[in-house]
Parts: C-alpha cells; structure tokens; sequence
C-alpha cells in the first residue's frame, strides 16, 4: 500500500484548484503562564512573542500551495488593514487572488489565541478572540463572487469550499459554484460547518465532516461502526453525493462511495500536539489527489497521512511532498516492507540523499540469525541513517557454502530479516559477490565483520575511491552460523545413532 502512495505523491502534477470560503488572519500571541492575576482568577500571560498566519479557507490554500498544487483563492474580506494582509500573504505564497472580493463596511476576520507555557509544559491555549462578521454576503456580492469563480471552473482540475460559517458560503452561492462544476464535470469537495442542515451541498462530490459534525447534521448519535454507517448513507442519500468522508480522529476515517460497501481507512497512532487545521490538511490533501485521478481510497489513505503529520505540529502548519514521502517511507519499513527490487531502491535511496541522509550497506548469507547477527545489524545501523542488506539467494548461498546450505529459504531469510528494526531495506543478489550491487548503490558506510579484515572486504577499493568509509564490526564471541548448523547436525546425528542404539 504504502508504495503505491508514494508512486501517487510522485505523480500529483500541479493541478488547478479552487479555493472558495472563509479568509482570514490567524494570530497567535506566545509567552509564558505561570501566574495569577492579583485583580480576577485569571493567568497573566507575559507576551514574548507574535505569529500571523492565513487561516480558515486560507489554511487550504497554504496546504494546497506547499502540496504543489497551482492555487486561486475565492472569497470575501473587508476594505480594512488586515482584508490587505490577507492579499499581500496569499499572493505572497503564490496564490491567485483576483477572485478575493474586499467589502466596505465587512471587518476582516481575525482569530487572536493566547499561548501560555507553565511550568516547562507544553504551550497551552489560554484565550481565543474573535473579530468577525459573520453575515451572509449580500446579493450583488454573491453575484461577483460567483461569476468569478464561474470563470475559474472552465479551467479547474478541482474545487474545494472551505465552510467556517462566516457569511461567505451562502446557500445561493453553494448552489450555483456546485451547479457550474457538475456541469463542467469539476469535482466539488467541501469541508463543512457544525450544523444541522447541510442542505446548501447537495450536489457536491465529496463531503469531508467530523465525528461531531456527522452526528449533528446526520441526527444520529455515532456510537460505533453501525450508527457511522447508517449516518453515511443517510448523509449521502439526502444530499446526492458521490462520496463521504467521515474523518474519526485516532480511528482514522471512514470513506462512503455511492453503489460500493463503505469503508474504514485506518491511521497511525500518533501523539496529538495540537489538531487545529487537522481539517483543512485532509481536505487539501483529498482534492490534490483527486484532482490528480487517483482513487477515493488512495485519496483518503494519502489525506491520513498528512493530516496525521499535521497534528503533530503546533497551530495551522502546512505538510510538504517531502513529508509525506518520508512518513511512508517509515510507514512501509515499520510494516516490514523492506524486501525491493535494485531499481525501486535505487528510487527510495535517491530520497533518502535528497534529505541529506546517509546510506549504509552491508550484505551476508544471515542463514540460521542469531544474537550476533543482531549485534552486527544494529552496530551497521549506528554508521548512518539507512541500513541496507544486501541479501544473498538460496543459488549464490549454494555456490558459496556447498550443497548443504542455506539451512533457511532466502523469502524466510529475508523475513526475519525485514523483522529486524535496525534494517531499512533489503535487496537479494544471485552473484558469489556484491560488488556489482555495491557498485550501483554507491553506499556512503560499507560494513562488514571483523574477520573480513583478513580475507579482504568485497567492494573496499570501489568505496574508498569515491570518499566513502568502510568500517568493521566487532564479532561476538562463540557465535557463527557455521558453527550453529554443524552443532546442530551433530545433535541430529547423536540422537539417531542412539535411537538405533535402543532398538
């Protein structure tokens, strides 16, 4: 699985996609907490420090742009100081913005939190203000604002609504962007508000809703998978969708397509440092990957993922290409999906070098492994950041060693080995030697064992030539699998003669 997603990151493109909803300023002031008021039972917070960045529909927007996606911004701000931020950082990060309206007499929305560190934990929110206006735009405003998006869609691979509820997607302009779509053939994805009637989004293609906002707007108490399932279709029937995404925290997300059983999609667990913009990361996520044409499936695994390395991040954070590469690249080692063909790991090293990281090889029969083995491995493992085994076949092992061994099937071997935590990657050779291997994966460390210092270390030259080091390990011991096989032949062989013996 994990290697398809990275194929699907890879090929993402940079599609064209619409962003339309609520804009506005997130400001973040930071100090320490530590003590009381002496005129009310409050915190006194000693500011240090002050953050703005976009937030609401501007949050996708941020997510979409670090995604790779080409991005322009629908929406409403005021004629005021920070309606001119807004602009200024949204083109800033690369955004089109001819479709952002500024309205005389509509403050910009701004959402100020306080955040208090005490006693060396982790920064807190200790206060939010809100200044907003949240009525719904007026007719002629409406109208602007969708004839500029009108003209976007004839040219959009995606839309995305982005609903905190703050005047901007009203249910006439709803309608008419999800109307023009359809008719385009533009699928419309929507981060809904908490509310009980989401009737405004009938029509849309994708509806992307909480735990919480599913139960509220479904009138259903999700109290396990039945009550989710039952949700979803009564979701997906009244508002003529072709997929939900209910997204479940922890349990990752649930995924409702029209005409096919639902499903869940797990998630990682994942320490939770802060889930605001959680949100707007899945949603950004889903429409670049279905604006990129892959699966519903893929589309939320994919937004799992990113969502999950967003909450780990304090505030609106954006996740990168490179994240998400680099989160399933752990993803598949963590599953034990570390077995590749020369050239999907000659893929996989590239990005692993792109990241500064450094590679380190070894290679070996590892028949029967036992506690030196793992002692050898995990010291390999220490020379850099990636370890990769190369792995000799049940043929080459034969040539090597004799007709008596491999004890174990080289897939056995190779499972125990992916097993391992200290191993990234493992990659099977046919030849006696690796030196061809060596050759192309151009490791930076090669290790081998201590007694190859005499018999001479296959690559050696190859490496040293380019600057790379070589390095043995100690061995440990009393302990080779030579040694082991023929112990244990021995014991086979004593317990047959004496079971003749007896008879």
């Amino acid at each position: 699985m994990y290697r398809e997603l990275i194929r699907l990151v890879d090929r993402l493109g940079a599609p064209r996609i619409g962003v339309v909803g609520d804009l506005m300023l997130d400001r973040y002031v930071y100090g320490d907490a530590d003590r009381v008021s002496p005129e009310a039972p409050v915190q006194i917070l000693r500011a240090a420090q002050e953050e703005t960045r976009i937030g609401g529909a501007g949050s996708v927007v941020s997510n979409l742009l670090a995604l790779g996606a080409r991005v322009a911004a629908f929406g409403a701000v005021g004629a005021d100081a920070a309606g001119s931020d807004i602009v200024r950082r949204l083109r800033a990060a690369g955004a089109a913005t001819a479709g952002v309206l500024r309205l005389k007499g509509r403050p910009s929305t701004i959402k100020t939190r306080f955040v208090g560190r005490a006693q060396h934990l982790h920064p807190q929110q200790v206060l939010r203000v809100d200044w907003e206006d949240d009525r719904p735009l007026d007719r002629a405003a409406e109208d602007r604002l969708a004839a500029k998006i009108s003209k976007f869609i004839g040219r959009a691979d995606a839309i995305v609504a982005s609903d905190y509820n703050k005047g901007v997607l009203t249910p006439r302009l709803m309608r008419e962007v999800i109307r023009r779509a359809r008719r385009r053939g533009v699928p419309v994805l929507v981060d809904p508000l908490k509310g009980r009637d989401y009737s405004k989004y009938r029509g849309a293609t994708l509806l992307t809703p909480n735990r919480l906002e599913t139960g509220l707007a479904s009138g259903l108490r999700l109290t396990g998978p039945d009550a989710i399932r039952r949700a979803a279709r009564r979701l997906m029937d009244a508002l003529n969708l072709k997929a939900l995404v209910i997204t479940l925290d922890k349990e990752g997300a649930y995924l409702a397509v029209r005409g096919r059983p639902g499903e869940r999609v797990p998630t990682r667990a994942r320490p939770v440092y802060d889930n605001t913009g959680a949100g707007d990361m899945v949603i950004a996520a889903l429409a670049m990957a279905v604006a990129g044409g892959a699966t519903l499936p893929d589309a939320v695994r994919l937004a799992n993922v990113a969502g999950g390395l967003e909450v780990e991040k304090f505030g609106v954070q954006t996740v990168s290409r490179e994240e998400i590469i680099s989160e399933l690249l752990s993803e598949a080692r963590r599953s034990g999906d570390k077995v590749r063909s020369l050239g999907n790991l000659l893929v996989d090293l590239g990005r692993h070098r792109a990241r500064g990281e450094k590679i380190v090889w070894t290679n070996g029969c590892f028949d029967v492994i036992h506690a030196g083995h793992i002692e050898f491995l995990e010291f390999a493992g220490r020379q850099g950041d990636v370890l990769v085994v190369g792995l000799n076949s049940d043929s080459s092992v034969r040539a090597n060693k004799g007709p008596g061994r491999p004890i174990c099937r080289q897939q056995d071997r190779a499972r125990v080995l992916a097993a391992l935590e200290a191993v990234d990657y493992i990659v099977l050779f046919q030849e006696r030697t690796p030196q061809r291997l060596i050759e192309t994966v151009r490791p930076d460390v090669l290790v081998k064992g201590e007694d190859w210092r005499r018999k001479g270390v296959v690559g050696r030259t190859f490496v040293e030539s380019y600057g790379g080091r070589v390095v043995l390990a100690p061995l440990v011991k009393g302990l080779s699998t030579t040694a082991l096989v023929d112990r244990i032949r021995g014991t086979a062989s004593d317990a047959s003669r004496h079971k003749g013996n007896r008879s």
